[in-house]
C-alpha cells in the first residue's frame, strides 16, 4: 500500500495505491491523524489506484469524517473501481461519504 499527499486548491489529495488492509492501514491512518491534526479541512481520497480495502481501511475513513464533521471540514472519495464501490453500498458508508467519479468532480463537489 501506498499513499501519496497531494494540495490542489486549498485540499488534501490522498492518493491511495494498492491494498489498503491490516497491513496498510496503520500507514494511511498515521497521515490522515496528522493532517487533521496540521489543520487539514477538506480531505478527498483518490482511489483510482486501490485494489483492495478492509474493515480497517473504512475505519481509517470514518475517522476523517467524524473529525472532520465536527468542524463542518469534508471528506470525498473518488475514483472507485465497481468491486469496491459495492463495499460501500454494503456496508452503507455510500450514504456517509460524498463519492465522485474522477478527482476533478471531486474537487468541484466539495
Amino acid at each position: 500500500m501506498g499513499v501519496s499527499e497531494i494540495q490542489q486548491d486549498g485540499v488534501t489529495i490522498l492518493q491511495v495505491e494498492g491494498s489498503l488492509d491490516a497491513d496498510g492501514t496503520q500507514v494511511l491512518e498515521d497521515k490522515v491523524v496528522a493532517l487533521l491534526e496540521g489543520g487539514a479541512s477538506s480531505l478527498v481520497f483518490d482511489f483510482s489506484n486501490l485494489d483492495y480495502i478492509n474493515s480497517s481501511g473504512l475505519r481509517v475513513l470514518v475517522l476523517a469524517y467524524q473529525r472532520l464533521k465536527k468542524s463542518a471540514g469534508k471528506v470525498a472519495i473518488c475514483g472507485v473501481k465497481d468491486y469496491i464501490q459495492e463495499v460501500f453500498e454494503v456496508s452503507g458508508y455510500d450514504k456517509i461519504f460524498s463519492m465522485f467519479p474522477s478527482r476533478g468532480d471531486a474537487l468541484t463537489g466539495l
